[in-house]
């Protein structure tokens, strides 16, 4: 790797990663600002058979999953490929899941496609950040600069493909659209095929690969594996349950069920001492917090995108535009945060009490989506602020929650479980996402004040409870701040 300094002031190679993951999520929001109005236009073919809940239950478990498989993408890389290997091959999958949505093939293609991007992002997302990390020396002072330029080009990328991609939808079609995310994407890819001679050669190969006498057990727990999830899957279809929603609620089952698996595993282990056993047990309601947070703030792509396309006049510009104020405020608002973090510095709010806020502006997201329908009812459409300022809510919550969730992950982490303590992190995603795959079945155009209001009311009371729950919580942290 070149140790000359020439993008904006960091490694070179900071260049590639920030290129490459940018190509990548502008590939995967573009992707999705529109893949809920595709399943409304299959349905509406005949060429799905579900109904626009199912269709909006189906979003979120896609979600769920892609967070999921994070949690392997970290281990082929350690074990397996090196991480460099592994993104590469990660964006392979993404780009034909791209690909396969531009095809004119309907819901077998897009069922294809989703099973081909959450693989590939499982393998490349968790490890392109960590590619970052690489590149700077313990204790560089340039390394908080420069993530925070690859996070804004995660944000750049997220931002510009809703814009890009909605409008080409719009004028020539779904498939002309979803084959710029492919495009996008392969992009990515040249990006970091030509540009991976600045990252580490060690980045080539896994930091601990797998030994001889490993393959074997680790063979026959993936086999046990799939044949529990197959006799899963033939006792549901011997008793009848063979329906989309079906098999979400078994994935939603599952991704609920691996959180509290990994809990009680650092909780119980004997290579968990009683201090950090006290501070994984004070995890867990920031844990719970950070599920409910995720699963409103990941609303916007389903619920909220139904509100902008059925409650909005969208005659001007298109109903996807939306999805681009979730990056937009993120970029607005990183810049304050981070002066008001140092301006405060030791006297600002502990991380438990930053989750409690975040979680209030969350609920209040959803308040401020009650009044338009209690004030002029459900039937007529509204100004597109009441979604602006819903969005501009629920970020204040994201940016009080996301980066402080990371770090005091870090810090909570038991040294046998640092890296299923990270994993933990983005199984609150997914939990979160798999959560919001029953709850957005609920919602219609004649529940809509009571489904914003109740769940906002539920995360602002939560956000109060947790509040009361600060000082114990912080005892139980033990010194951690």
């Amino acid at each position: 790797m070149e140790s000359e300094k020439k993008f904006l002031g960091q490694p070179r190679g900071l260049q590639t990663l920030f290129m490459t993951e940018m190509w990548e999520r502008f590939s995967y929001y573009g992707m999705k600002a529109i893949l809920l109005y595709y399943m409304w236009h299959l349905i509406a073919t005949g060429d799905l058979n579900v109904t626009k809940a199912t269709a909006a239950s189906i979003m979120a478990i896609y979600a769920s999953m892609v967070y999921l498989s994070g949690v392997v993408g970290g281990f082929i890389a350690d074990r397996l490929l090196g991480q460099r290997r592994t993104v590469f091959w990660g964006g392979v999958l993404i780009m034909f899941g791209h690909i396969a949505l531009s095809l004119p093939f309907g819901a077998p293609a897009m069922f294809a496609s989703m099973i081909l991007i959450v693989l590939g992002t499982g393998l490349l997302k968790p490890n392109v950040s960590s590619l970052v990390g690489s590149l700077y020396k313990d204790g560089d002072s340039a390394r908080d600069a420069g993530f925070s330029i690859f996070v804004f080009g995660i944000n750049l990328g997220s931002f510009i493909a809703p814009l890009l991609v909605g409008w080409t939808q719009e004028q020539a079609g779904f498939h002309v659209a979803f084959s710029l995310a492919a495009i996008g994407m392969f992009f990515g890819l040249l990006q970091f095929h030509f540009g991976g001679k600045h990252l580490h050669e060690d980045s080539m190969y896994a930091p601990d690969p797998l030994q001889p006498q490993e393959v074997k057990p680790l063979v026959t727990k993936i086999v046990l594996g799939v044949i529990a999830f197959a006799l899963v899957v033939l006792l549901m279809v011997l008793m009848g349950w063979t329906s989309l929603q079906n098999f979400v609620n078994l994935l939603t089952i599952v991704a609920i069920l691996l959180p509290i698996g990994y809990f009680t595993l650092m909780i119980t282990s004997a290579k968990v001492n009683k201090e950090e056993r006290s501070r994984v047990v004070s995890y867990i309601p920031l844990f719970l917090a950070a599920v409910l947070f995720w699963a409103i703030e990941e609303q916007g792509s389903i619920v909220l995108a139904t509100f902008a396309a059925e409650r909005v006049d969208t005659s001007w510009f298109p109903a996807s535009w939306f999805q681009s104020l979730n990056p937009l405020f993120i970029m607005l608002y990183t810049p304050f945060f981070a002066w008001l973090w140092v301006k405060w510095q030791k006297n600002q709010p502990s991380s438990p009490m930053k989750f409690a806020i975040g979680l209030m502006f969350a609920g209040a997201s959803f308040l401020l989506m009650a009044l338009p329908g209690a004030m002029f009812g459900t039937a007529g459409k509204v100004s597109p602020l009441w979604l602006v300022g819903s969005w501009a809510l629920v970020i204040i919550g994201e940016m009080l929650i996301s980066p402080v969730g990371l770090s005091v992950t870090t810090k909570l982490a038991p040294k046998a479980f640092m890296s299923q303590m990270m994993s933990m992190w983005f199984l609150a995603s997914s939990a979160g996402s798999a959560l919001n795959a029953q709850l957005v079945t609920l919602y219609n155009p004649k529940n809509e004040v009571a489904y914003f209001a109740w769940f906002g009311i539920a995360s602002v009371v939560l956000g109060v409870v947790l509040v009361f729950l600060v000082p114990r919580i912080k005892r139980l942290m033990a010194g951690v701040k």
